[in-house]
């Protein structure tokens, strides 16, 4: 029932059925690159500005931002989505959103490459690298919440994952099809 994964070992340890699914592929080589692009800033402007207490405050708003890129990355691959033994689902985006979806509200769930641009009223997407992969429609609303606070309700998720494939066959694993509606008496 519980799972771990460290950031640096890369290494998931999962029991009772949960199926982690991780989702940074899109965003590692940007937020890297973010990094370098900071820490360059960094040097650059240690040799540039020639005033001890500007370079130490933008040394500092220069760090303060690595660290933040860092922790947002290391929170997206700690916290990946994951398929509960039940089937139910737990749809992440690092610190930001937490979603859980109980397995009765599943309705389907499907692949779909999207590139997102606009949400259409009543579906959540949580995008990385503006694409989702995965679609989950729902049999009604699940209620959520936004990272300030606010309440939301959705009838759909988009959301991106790794390996949608892998992600799909987990949730529909151990469900079964629903029971035919019989014909009318003969």
């Amino acid at each position: 029932m519980s799972w771990t994964r460290t950031w640096p070992g890369r290494r998931w340890r999962s029991g009772g059925g949960a199926h982690p699914a991780p989702y940074t592929g899109p965003q590692t080589a940007m937020l890297y690159a973010l990094v370098f692009v900071s820490l360059v800033e960094a040097v650059m402007l240690a040799l540039l500005v020639p005033w001890p207490l500007v370079h130490q405050i933008v040394l500092f708003i220069d760090v303060y931002g690595v660290v933040q890129v860092l922790a947002f990355q290391a929170a997206c691959v700690t916290r990946p989505h994951v398929v509960e033994a039940d089937g139910s689902l737990r749809i992440r985006y690092g610190v930001l959103w937490d979603v859980r979806v109980p397995a009765a509200a599943i309705e389907s769930v499907r692949v779909d490459r999207r590139f997102t641009k606009v949400d259409e009223d009543g579906v959540l997407t949580l995008a990385v690298g503006q694409q989702s992969s995965v679609t989950v429609e729902l049999t009604g609303p699940v209620g959520y919440v936004r990272p300030l606070g606010a309440l939301g309700e959705a009838r759909a998720v988009r959301f991106h994952a790794d390996d949608p494939r892998a992600f799909v066959a987990a949730v529909t694993r151990g469900r079964t099809a629903p029971s035919p509606i019989p014909g009318p008496p003969s």
